[in-house]
């Protein structure tokens, strides 16, 4: 049986998982990355069909750690953001263009750019992935299960199917919201769903979507029209995330291609043209899920193994961006002053660094979702209010742009393009 030692360990090849071997590796922290699945399927465009809204703050982090320059071919600018209530008047328009010194189609002093970008998943992993295997600071160790854990006063280790066993000081869990490590090391969680579904899929419109993206707020959940890069026959593509009761959702699934392109295209509307869904459609349960702790012994959580929260704010893979970021930079700073990377100190550093974010994130979304998946006439004016003030106050305007964009209070060095 063969032991073989590095700084750390990761358990968990997604995306959250690699972009930390990332981060680390510019600090010349060594990693193994583990994951039970065959990674090079989830670069398939049939896989599950995903995107994501990257936010200007974590395309910052991406650049420095070396992976934009292989996803900005892939990437749609979202300059604006367009939040409407069902049929009311009221709406709330963020713009991008109108907040720097340059416009979209313009190079300017201000670098804040566009507000996010869209990217598909399989395009971000197939980055990561690429990167992980030219790297001599990343051992990828997949597909491959683990058959055992354990901690002592020195390190963390853990016993893979085939008899290696893997040590480090230190274990981030980055295996998503059904954690094995979480639950091997004892870290309880609150969690609850929210008797909806997501239905994923991309369409074609007649017209172009001027890098903008809507947001849609229906009785039953939120209706994401997400602008994406046109596709190699030239037609211009959105993602669409479809918020339904569980019922619906089931429902829909089961519908054939016709009738089911015929409830997107009434949810849709006409602005854009004549709509064609142009891919498979996905669903996903939607729950949200909070650790009652980051770091236990020499195990530390990120990404959703920590948390969970409501597709909402589109702001998940960025929450989980900021884990990387934080930690990124505690472990670099510890290793500079010679400390023991699975130092009780780091962690609970890292855990008050990330745990007010992550609380108050899922706080937001777990909010809007209650507030605006209903029909109720009291709430329904509160609301109509509520986003008639927002798009006539600057200041608060400014606020919920920062917000879309990841910018903040004590973000870390990563996330405002600083090397650590």
């Amino acid at each position: 049986m063969s032991e073989i030692s590095r700084d750390v360990i990761i358990v968990g090849g997604g995306l959250i998982g690699l972009t930390t071997a990332h981060a680390l590796a510019t600090s010349g922290i060594t990693s193994h990355v583990i994951d039970s699945q065959d990674i090079t399927a989830t670069v398939d465009p049939l896989y599950d069909g995903r995107a994501s809204a990257i936010a200007s703050a974590s395309v910052k982090m991406l650049k420095l750690i070396g992976l934009w320059e292989r996803l900005a071919q892939s990437a749609q600018p979202i300059w604006e953001i367009r939040v409407t209530d069902s049929d009311s008047p009221q709406f709330i328009h963020f713009d991008a263009a109108h907040s720097n010194e340059s416009g979209p189609n313009e190079s300017g002093p201000n670098e804040s750019g566009p507000l996010g970008y869209m990217m598909e998943n399989r395009q971000l992993r197939a980055a990561l992935q690429g990167k992980a295997r030219e790297s001599d600071a990343i051992t990828l160790h997949a597909p491959v299960h683990i058959t055992g854990l354990c901690q002592s006063e020195t390190h963390a280790s853990v016993t893979l199917a085939n008899g290696t066993v893997l040590k480090a000081p230190l274990l981030i869990a980055a295996d998503g919201r059904k954690s094995w490590v979480r639950d091997q090391v004892g870290i309880r969680t609150s969690h609850w769903g929210y008797g909806q579904a997501a239905i994923i899929t991309t369409v074609s419109h007649r017209e172009p979507h001027g890098d903008i993206a809507h947001e849609r707020f229906l009785p039953d959940g939120p209706f994401a029209i997400l602008p994406m890069l046109d596709d190699a026959e030239g037609r211009h593509r959105s993602a669409i995330v479809l918020t339904v009761s569980e019922a619906t959702g089931h429902a829909m699934m089961a519908l054939p291609d016709r009738p089911f392109q015929a409830e997107i295209a009434s949810r849709f509307g006409d602005f854009l043209g004549p709509v064609a869904v142009i891919s498979k459609r996905w669903s996903w349960p939607l729950g949200a899920l909070a650790a009652e702790k980051l770091t236990t012994g020499r195990v530390v959580l990120v990404g959703d193994s920590a948390h969970g929260i409501h597709p909402i704010a589109g702001q998940g893979l960025n929450l989980g961006f900021r884990d990387v970021a934080a930690l990124a930079e505690v472990l670099t700073e510890g290793l500079r002053l010679g400390l023991d990377l699975g130092d009780q100190v780091l962690q609970k550093r890292y855990e008050r660094w990330r745990r007010p974010d992550m609380m108050l994130l899922l706080g937001v979304t777990d909010g809007l979702n209650r507030l605006f998946s209903n029909n109720l006439a009291g709430l329904a004016r509160l609301r109509q209010h509520g986003m008639g003030a927002v798009n006539r106050l600057p200041k608060l305007k400014k606020f919920f742009m920062n917000q879309a964009r990841g910018e903040g209070e004590r973000q870390p060095k990563l996330l405002r393009g600083l090397n650590l």
